[in-house]
């Protein structure tokens, strides 16, 4: 009985920690197709994935939540522009990640940006403590701006 209660204890484990994972693109240009397709907003994470204390704050506090996936699986189209050190990278995905961190003036990591379907940025967020709902209210605010 005690294996069956530890087995079934990791199974929902495993299920909790899969629906929390969002599908995170890294081309942004399809990322931009699909939000334009499905009317939803670009979600751009300027990150530091194995190095930077914050962004992984934000991954883990926010990202990483099933309330944030819930809401970004309706709402957004989740982009990784990642610059890590430990991790490799395709030559090209690094020369895309560094022409997006040009072209949107990225200066400190993590800063989310946020583009309608058409590539209008209509906002730039970061870490803030909380967890998930200060979060979804800033893209609620940020949505309802686009709209207007």
């Amino acid at each position: 009985m005690k294996k069956i209660t530890v087995a079934l204890m990791a199974c929902w484990a495993l299920a909790q920690a899969g629906a929390a994972e969002l599908d995170w693109m890294t081309d942004l240009g399809k990322a931009q197709a699909k939000a334009k397709e499905e009317n939803r907003l670009v979600l751009m994470d300027f990150t530091g994935s194995d190095w930077c204390p914050w962004c992984i704050k934000l991954r883990k506090e926010v990202f990483s939540t099933p309330e944030f996936t819930e809401y970004a699986k309706k709402n957004l189209v989740p982009v990784e522009i990642d610059f890590p050190q430990r991790k490799q990278q395709p030559a090209e995905l690094k020369k895309a990640n560094r022409a997006l961190q040009a072209k949107y003036e990225i200066r400190g990591y993590p800063t989310v940006v946020v583009l309608n379907g058409q590539g209008k940025k209509v906002g730039e967020l970061g870490y803030e403590a909380g967890g998930p709902k200060p979060f979804i209210a800033k893209l609620q605010e940020l949505k309802a701006k686009e709209k207007r």
